[in-house]
């Protein structure tokens, strides 16, 4: 989105800016005090209902209107979903709508308080710089993928979300290995005022993540879409090797941007 855009979002007023300062900061401490408290005591079904209703929690104090999309497609049954990166509110939208484990860059891990707060519901920490702990990793997701879910940002980066840049395979080995499918999943964010894609949330360059948390309080009434498209290799005749792979869920997503169309 051009600054011209952006210029169109009105600003958050102050006092209510300073509102969701306070708001979040009780937030993550309830966030800190279940996982501390009650995560170690109840199974699996209950922990992702406290995530998800964490996660709603916290897109309505930033002012983000979750809406999702050909969400029928996702099977009952593990599969392996690729998405385009944004922001580190795109884990959050996504888990606002499924409780999933993902994988991240080792460098959130190192987060305060939130890298922390990762690790305590089964995120998965690569290092970028080294394929052969990626090819580890793959065959580690292999096995959780047998009875859960995973979610993965193969682009290895964030980005603005205008375009996406291409996907790096290795993760796709572990839906290869396990045999299960590939989902995509297209994540844009739009002026909730004007309904034009912006670049609000993109959380970029050397930004630092108290900057893009006060960069989206100054301009709240935000959408996130999570747009399903359909399965990698859906077809019998379909190549399912892990580069195949992460081509076609690569130019899924680009066609899907670039159409700027939101199913209905």
């Amino acid at each position: 989105m051009s600054d011209s855009n952006n210029a169109t979002q009105p600003k958050t007023p102050f006092i209510i800016q300073a509102w969701c300062w306070i708001r979040i900061a009780i937030h993550v401490v309830y966030g800190i005090l279940l996982l501390s408290i009650r995560f170690p005591f109840i199974q699996q079904g209950a922990k992702n209902e406290y995530i998800q209703s964490w996660s709603s929690v916290l897109l309505s104090i930033f002012g983000v209107r979750l809406s999702v999309h050909n969400q029928d497609i996702l099977p009952s049954s593990p599969f392996l979903l690729a998405a385009n990166h944004v922001s580190w509110m795109d884990i959050h939208a996504i888990s606002a709508f499924k409780a999933i484990r993902f994988v991240a860059k080792s460098e959130v891990a190192n987060w305060p308080i939130f890298g922390w707060m990762a690790r305590q519901i089964g995120t998965v920490f690569i290092r970028r710089d080294s394929s052969r702990h990626g090819k580890h990793v793959a065959e580690e997701l292999s096995k959780v993928l047998q009875h859960e879910s995973i979610c993965i940002f193969p682009e290895g980066t964030s980005t603005s979300g205008a375009s996406v840049l291409p996907f790096k395979p290795n993760l796709f080995e572990s839906a290869v290995l396990s045999k299960v499918p590939v989902f995509s999943l297209a994540i844009f964010y739009e002026s909730a005022i004007t309904n034009q894609r912006t670049d609000i949330p993109a959380f970029v360059g050397d930004m630092s993540l108290l900057e893009s948390i006060a960069n989206i309080l100054k301009h709240r009434h935000l959408s996130v879409n999570l747009v399903f498209l359909p399965p990698s290799g859906s077809s019998q005749d379909s190549p399912n090797d892990r580069k195949w792979l992460a081509l076609h869920s690569q130019e899924a997503i680009q066609r899907h941007l670039r159409s700027g169309k939101v199913p209905m």
